[in-house]
């Protein structure tokens, strides 16, 4: 099996970051700005990290990528601005850059690593910029939210 490595440099914000995608083949149409990874495919943007089966990168005339779609098997890490860390597992990913939003569908489990929060569920939106999070159940059950809680004689000893 061969790997393909490829590396964009492409502005995401302000500044410019390093944006590495490493799969097993890669296709692209430059005029359409769609580029196909697939294949074991590993995308790496500073701390953050995302694995699938397949990921689609939509992009603009000049390269920005406008949106990311991870789909089979997908797992990631994603550490944002304001230090949330989080974790977890979806079936299909799509990432907005412009926004920071994420939404993660079917089979969903986030873990939010820094407050040590879960989230399991079928639909699950994080929008990073605003520090806010919502879900949907499946249609056979609820979203199920863990998290710790201490009592009052925890926090005292």
């Amino acid at each position: 099996m061969r790997i393909i490595y490829v590396t964009f440099f492409l502005a995401l914000s302000l500044y410019s970051q390093e944006l590495k995608i490493k799969a097993d083949s890669f296709s692209a149409d430059e005029k359409s700005g769609i580029s196909i990874f697939t294949g074991s495919v590993n995308v790496i943007k500073a701390n953050d990290e995302l694995n699938a089966t397949e990921v689609t990168v939509y992009t603009d005339a000049n390269h920005k990528p406008l949106k990311f779609v991870a789909v089979g098997d997908v797992s990631f890490y994603i550490e944002t601005k304001s230090g949330s860390i989080y974790k977890g597992v979806a079936q299909k990913v799509l990432y907005l850059p412009e926004k920071k939003e994420y939404y993660f569908y079917k089979n969903v489990h986030l873990k939010q690593l820094d407050e040590n929060k879960e989230i399991i569920g079928d639909e699950v939106v994080l929008k990073a910029t605003e520090g806010k999070a919502h879900a949907k159940g499946k249609k056979d059950g609820p979203v199920v939210m863990i998290f710790n809680v201490q009592n009052q004689e925890e926090e005292g000893e």
